[in-house]
């Protein structure tokens, strides 16, 4: 396998660009986030066969580019005092909508990705106004709440979004974050659809009922 589960770092998806984005979807889903062809299949509304087809093909490109040296791949250790205190606040400016916030939590040169949408946003400014244009903080995008998890030996944010009217907090994305000198220096953002892959609850209830 060209990368294995284990072994791959969220943050480095963006590497992986270059690829079609057929591809590009299934190697995330199959190698980084484990999930079965059928469920892939399912997933990205193709066949099987497709699935297995494309993968080859990932992987096949993705060996022609990936460093010999493969220690900058090697799962991180567990979070710091530090970084849990920065989780913490990444949680607390989410829930609260609160874009400033957040910038004050990320580096300058920010990376953000949304595999397997492609192209890579960078710097603060950038990113942060990106998820403002998307509606973050806005009445209609509705409330959220996080729930701290890990992806891949990484840590990482799972957002649930309450739209007006609705009495549940429904699955909206993973956050996988890379933190260094405590900031956050790439966000690797995969939609609600990946929520069952990890131990999360389906849907949070009203505040204070997790």
């Amino acid at each position: 396998m060209a990368l294995a589960k284990e072994t791959v770092e969220l943050a480095f998806i963006a590497a992986i660009q270059h690829l079609a984005p057929l591809p590009r979807a299934v190697l995330v889903l199959r190698d980084v986030l484990g999930c079965s062809a059928k469920d892939a299949a399912r997933l990205l509304e193709t066949t099987e066969a497709s699935v297995n087809s494309a993968l080859q093909r990932a992987r096949a490109g993705l060996r022609e580019r990936l460093p010999e040296d493969r220690e900058a791949w090697q799962r991180a250790a567990e979070p710091t005092a530090a970084e849990r205190e920065l989780l913490a606040r990444y949680v607390e400016c989410s829930e609260r909508a609160d874009a400033e916030g957040l910038a004050a939590l990320l580096h300058e040169d920010v990376r953000f990705s949304m595999p397997p949408t492609p192209g890579v946003w960078t710097g603060r400014s950038t990113v942060v106004q990106g998820w403002i244009d998307g509606g973050f903080g806005s009445e209609a995008f509705g409330g959220m709440r996080c729930v701290v998890t890990r992806a891949n030996g990484r840590p990482a944010v799972a957002a649930y979004v309450r739209k007006p009217g609705d009495l549940a907090y429904e699955p909206l994305a993973i956050d996988v974050l890379r933190v260094q000198d405590r900031v956050v220096t790439e966000i690797v953002t995969f939609g609600g659809e990946v929520f069952e892959h990890f131990d999360l609850p389906a849907t949070l209830g009203a505040v204070g009922t997790r």
